[in-house]
């Protein structure tokens, strides 16, 4: 299946939500995402579909093991880069911004050689 930049950020959102609040539904992504009911509705029609989520009958949302694997995989990605990039001395809004963009559309092997330089490079971000 096809990635989707936009399943990829619903389900970073619903990772990011479940760890701060427990449990999430619906309502909580419209509001964190700033989208419509309906966008939001038809974006969870689609996940469940993929099979990337589950939703009780009281509306509670569940990552799959894939949704999960998936989320984790795309929150990696943003957290390392918006803190390099805040190192390099980007301010922190910007940085988080322009991750978000990255973390999409890097290659796994550019985001592997890029976080292994990184982490071999801890206290000189520049180099």
């Amino acid at each position: 299946m096809k990635r989707s930049e936009s399943a990829e950020n619903y389900l970073e959102t619903i990772l990011m939500l479940k760890q701060k609040n427990g449990a999430v539904r619906s309502i909580d992504i419209v509001r964190q995402m700033a989208f419509s009911k309906p966008s939001v509705s038809h974006a969870m029609g689609l996940l469940r579909q993929r099979g990337q989520i589950t939703m009780d009958k009281d509306g509670w949302i569940e990552l799959t093991d894939e949704g999960r694997a998936l989320a984790e995989r795309v929150y990696e990605r943003h957290c390392l880069l918006s803190e390099w990039l805040v190192k390099l001395g980007v301010s922190p809004e910007v940085a988080a911004e322009d991750a978000c963009r990255m973390e999409h559309d890097l290659s796994d092997e550019t985001f592997q050689k890029l976080k292994e330089h990184i982490q071999a490079h801890q206290g000189n971000p520049g180099v």
